[in-house]
């Protein structure tokens, strides 16, 4: 059954699965210090930067919790949108690994203001708070808007000058690249972001994320930490290979603009639907929408997908780089049936 749950639903792309499969051959030495993984890490420095530091990790949940636990110690905090991946779906782990305390900013739209990250810049040097030392945000939102470059410098200065670091969940950074028109560095560290959480998986990976910090001194101990949060892959060719793959030829940027251009056709067949209102703006692959409660059982049955805000029968509908125009035809067709 298709559906459009998840971009993590997607299968796994034939040139990923390809590179597997040639790096499958011999042996290679464990834990990174194989030649694939050293060819990986220079890609990612042509990509990102010559002065950045890269480490892969299984998941973004990995990533994100060595991000954090990197910039801040456990008595600081760390601000973040209500919706953020880090405060909704990682089950607490970030507060529990880092020992940091999260301190949530509501939004409209997924995206967080400086004004917004102002109300909580108090409290310096008092022992009885827990001092702010970083600040997330997430590129594509969690609500599938995304943070133009200039609203990301403005946010990576202002922090900067408050003397915290900025880190970015990147889940669906290449959505968010494609959709701007822009590098992966432009939206990222090139925009004074000091530790990036790369996702892969969502956008054709089989598994494995990376963690992108700005510079070598950010990351001195990463290493260490990578390893204590159980996230050092022993046969590691295995997940450089599929990065190489993503990143060589420009896959990634392939990847990301079909699942865009999906989701862009999927908002535009539901415009003549008239039970059904986006109540986002369609800016990378997901499609967010109310619809009639009645509606959303049966529909779940032909094609799945995850009911976002229940009190409100909002639904979510992500797209990635296997759907295909028939899936949104049908989906759209199948919606007008059940209405």
């Amino acid at each position: 059954m298709r559906g459009f749950a998840s971009d993590n639903n997607a299968s796994v792309h034939p040139e990923v699965l390809k590179a597997i499969a040639e790096v499958n051959n011999g042996h290679a030495v464990g834990y990174g210090g194989d030649k694939i993984t050293e060819n990986a890490l220079q890609l990612f420095k042509q990509v990102f930067g010559q002065e950045t530091e890269t480490f892969f990790v299984y998941n973004g949940t990995g990533a994100n919790v060595i991000a954090i636990q990197a910039l801040a110690q456990s008595y600081n905090a760390v601000v973040c949108a209500r919706t953020a991946h880090i405060n909704v779906d990682e089950c607490g782990a970030p507060e529990k690994l880092s020992g940091c305390k999260l301190l949530p900013i509501d939004t409209v739209n997924g995206k967080i203001t400086v004004a917004q990250i102002k109300q909580y810049m108090h409290g310096f040097g008092f022992e009885h708070h827990s001092e702010p030392k970083v600040v997330s945000i997430t590129q594509a939102t969690e609500l599938g808007t995304v943070y133009s470059i200039n609203e990301i410098r403005e946010i990576a200065d202002y922090v900067h000058s408050m003397g915290l670091y900025l880190h970015m969940d990147g889940a669906r950074i290449a959505n968010a690249a494609a959709a701007l028109g822009c590098t992966l560095a432009e939206t990222s560290i090139k925009a004074g972001v000091d530790v990036l959480s790369f996702g892969g998986t969502k956008n054709g990976l089989m598994f494995g994320e990376a963690i992108v910090f700005a510079n070598a001194q950010l990351a001195n101990n990463v290493k260490y930490i990578r390893k204590q949060s159980t996230q050092l892959h022993s046969k590691m060719r295995y997940v450089s290979a599929q990065f190489i793959a993503l990143l060589q030829n420009d896959l990634w940027l392939q990847n990301a603009r079909h699942s865009n251009n999906m989701a862009a056709l999927l908002a535009n067949e539901l415009k003549e639907v008239s039970q059904v209102n986006i109540t986002q703006p369609v800016e990378s692959n997901g499609v967010f929408a109310t619809v009639p409660k009645a509606l959303i059982d049966p529909l779940q049955n032909e094609f799945f997908f995850y009911v976002w805000d229940e009190s409100r029968s909002e639904v979510r509908w992500m797209t990635s780089f296997d759907t295909r125009e028939e899936d949104i035809k049908a989906f759209v067709s199948t919606i007008n049936r059940f209405l």
